[in-house]
């Protein structure tokens, strides 16, 4: 299974299961995000993301640029609860 079938599937599940005024309150953001043109702005498959230091794991920063002289990276992003 490609991961487009299977987070359509996650998707589908969820919604058969989620609250409908739960699943409004996503549908109602993600429109409002979408209308502020965030989707246009992003990088796309194929684009250099500019370089950038974050905090790993252990809060040392790193930079991209270091670690992309050790090989390709992948960069996660989680939405986590604060």
């Amino acid at each position: 299974m490609s991961l487009t079938e299977e987070l359509t599937r996650l998707k589908e599940q969820f919604s058969g299961q989620a609250p409908a005024e739960t699943l409004k309150t996503m549908a109602d953001a993600i429109e409002r995000l979408a209308k502020t043109g965030i989707v246009e702005r992003s990088l796309k498959r194929g684009d250099k993301a500019p370089d950038f230091t974050l905090p790993n794991v252990s809060g040392n920063m790193v930079s991209s640029s270091a670690l992309l002289r050790a090989g390709p990276i992948v960069l996660s992003f989680y939405r986590g609860v604060w």
